[in-house]
């Protein structure tokens, strides 16, 4: 059943999917553009401090820090009034509670970018990255080390979700069905798959600083790049990584354009799949 009276939550979603696709596009751009110089690929931090330095850079991350500000705002809508229809249940109050979560990291992704742009205090000081930073105050806790791996695996498991995502192509089920959706489904497809790997070894990188109480072993996405650097054929898989990350900013801006919100929407929608 559709529910007109939150239709003004539409165009918060739009603008919040808009903003994460930037982001995305900003760490695959310029960890290419890196990788191409001879260079590593950047994390999320060191991308939006590199973004700071070019011409068009505040304007990128004034509309960052407002589709930051609007994915939370709408994730905490999405939540309370169940616009996902997730359910009362169980799985579906877990899965409201996951984005609670996502709204509020990508809320501090927007504070980032804000004090990139109004203030000088928006790098991590070249020192330990951000995730490194929390993995430590979260160690000083009582019993610590194992929330810490609890992170870790949480976070585990919502890349292997990402990656089951687009083995199965369920995003298919949020997406309007269009000659556009259906001509892109395969670009989708990669950059989900793609978020999925980087995702499931952040979560493994956490995992691994719980087991071992270091958090110095913990990290954020140029972390996991460089963990990936020094695999097999490492700059390869980095680079097919960045390109997939670049296909997930597609997803996300193709999310912002003409995603489903079923609580919205009702049956008079036609999903993709």
């Amino acid at each position: 059943m559709s529910n007109r009276d939150l239709q003004w939550s539409v165009p918060v979603m739009r603008a919040g999917y808009a903003g994460r696709g930037l982001v995305y596009l900003v760490v695959a751009g310029f960890s290419l553009y890196a990788i191409w110089r001879g260079g590593e690929a950047k994390g999320t931090s060191g991308a939006l401090a590199q973004l700071e330095t070019t011409v068009w850079g505040g304007v990128v991350l004034f509309a960052i820090f407002l589709g930051m500000v609007a994915y939370a705002v709408w994730r905490l809508i999405d939540a309370w009034h169940d616009l996902e229809d997730e359910g009362d249940d169980a799985r579906g109050m877990l899965a409201r509670a996951g984005m609670v979560v996502t709204g509020l990291i990508h809320l501090a992704i927007g504070v980032l970018a804000f004090l990139l742009l109004f203030t000088s205090k928006g790098g991590n000081g070249g020192g330990q990255s951000t995730v490194a930073k929390t993995m430590e105050a979260v160690m000083g806790w009582p019993f610590g080390p194992y929330l810490v791996m609890a992170i870790g695996l949480a976070t585990v498991g919502a890349g292997v979700y990402y990656l089951y995502k687009a083995v199965k192509e369920t995003y298919r089920e949020k997406l309007y069905a269009n000659d556009f959706t259906r001509r892109f489904s395969p670009v989708l497809r990669f950059g989900v798959a793609a978020q999925g790997v980087v995702v499931t070894i952040i979560g493994g990188l956490i995992l691994w600083a719980g087991l071992t109480a270091d958090p110095d072993k913990a990290g954020g996405m140029g972390e996991s790049f460089g963990w990936l650097s020094g695999q097999v054929y490492g700059q390869v898989l980095v680079t097919g990584i960045c390109l997939g990350l670049a296909a997930f900013a597609v997803f996300l801006f193709v999310n912002a354009a003409y995603r489903i919100v079923p609580r919205v929407d009702g049956d008079e929608a036609t999903a993709l799949a």
